[in-house]
């Protein structure tokens, strides 16, 4: 198995992307800390289906883009297990707004969510990472951070933050053998898809490459080769992009 041994934080694990990512993982042998901010029913039955595979679990909430939170969360993290050998900085949301009617507050809060979520949790998680001289961040973004896409002004301006912020930090943490790349999904049938309008979700099917949009279990084989030894070992600051073809 590519992670036994290995303890991996999925935040915004309990559905879609964020709960394919943790059962793969715990397919490959790693104990899982699965964040959830609202929904527990659905994160303790991921947390369950992680158990049944013989893998240790442990659920917590927090809403990560506030700091006190998402400070406990990796120190929870850490009392429970002892260490974080893999970050997946997943948690997030969608929705859409043309920019003459988008409300400054959703705008504030996409940063929020989405960006400065992702700050937090590296932020306090990394201290413990250059304790043990190892680690590996695995920052989830979005092709539309690379192409944009109307409607989204908000969502592309947070994910293109959050390309940006792995660049940088990925230069600060490869010294102390911690590596961070982003996963650029296109769009994949979740709950955040459902979300937005039939019309924009046909449309967009429509365009891509492959002619239809991916599925969470789709994504989650990118986040394990980049989190595996010796599968991940050579990815430094990049980003990879399993977007059925919308970033060509």
């Amino acid at each position: 198995m590519k992670l036994e041994n290995k303890v991996a934080l999925v935040t915004g694990g309990s559905r879609g992307i964020g709960r394919a990512i943790a059962l793969a993982y715990a397919r490959e042998g790693a104990d899982l800390v699965v964040n959830y901010n609202h929904n527990r029913a659905a994160a303790e039955k991921t947390a369950e289906e992680i158990r049944a595979l013989g893998r240790r679990c442990a659920v917590i909430q927090a809403d990560v883009s506030e700091e006190i939170p998402a400070r406990n969360l990796v120190e929870q993290a850490i009392a429970i297990f002892g260490k974080i050998d893999i970050l997946v900085n997943n948690a997030g949301i969608d929705e859409q707004f043309l920019i003459w009617e988008m409300p400054v507050e959703r705008f504030d809060n996409m940063i929020k969510m989405n960006l400065r979520s992702q700050f937090l949790v590296t932020r306090f998680a990394v201290p413990y990472m250059m304790k043990q001289n190892s680690g590996r961040i695995i920052c989830i973004s979005s092709q539309c951070a690379q192409k944009g896409d109307k409607e989204l002004s908000h969502y592309c301006a947070a994910k293109g933050g959050v390309i940006s912020f792995m660049k940088c930090i990925a230069r600060e943490l490869a010294p102390h053998n911690i590596l961070v790349n982003c996963v650029n999904p296109g769009p994949v049938a979740t709950e955040m898809l459902a979300g937005l309008s039939d019309e924009w979700v046909k449309t967009k099917s429509e365009s891509l490459p492959i002619g239809r949009v991916g599925l969470a279990e789709e994504i989650a084989p990118t986040c394990v080769m980049l989190a595996a030894e010796p599968d991940g070992n050579l990815y430094c600051g990049q980003v990879l992009g399993p977007n059925c073809g919308d970033v060509i």
